[in-house]
């Protein structure tokens, strides 16, 4: 069974910065896509950032120059480095994978709050 445990959320004030961390677990990760996405009270969940098994990545708009995406295969891992964050960042993130033949998992959440 695959799980995906977040890490990293928390409460932070405007312009500063939280890493979040993500573990899979029960399944190998090197092929796979890993995404960040988020959802917001009353919004859609929305892709925040993606990183392929090539280690390509894609932003979305509202956080491109701010949030960094990464991966290490070895430990299973994926991070989301979130920088100068504003207010509107605030949302529960939730950790994706997508394996080649299109099986998807998702991680139970961890909240992100950033004060004005």
């Amino acid at each position: 069974q695959v799980q995906l445990v977040e890490s990293g959320g928390g409460l932070v004030q405007a312009g500063g910065s939280l890493r979040l961390s993500c573990l899979v677990s029960g399944s190998n990760v090197r092929s796979n896509f890993m995404g960040w996405y988020r959802q917001a009270p009353g919004k859609q969940r929305e892709l925040v950032a993606g990183i392929a098994s090539t280690g390509s990545t894609n932003y979305a708009d509202a956080v491109k120059g701010r949030f960094t995406i990464s991966r290490d295969n070895a430990k299973k891992m994926v991070y989301l480095q979130m920088n100068s964050l504003k207010p509107e960042d605030t949302a529960v993130y939730y950790c994706y994978t997508r394996t080649p033949l299109g099986l998807i998992n998702w991680g139970q959440g961890t909240q992100v709050t950033v004060s004005s």
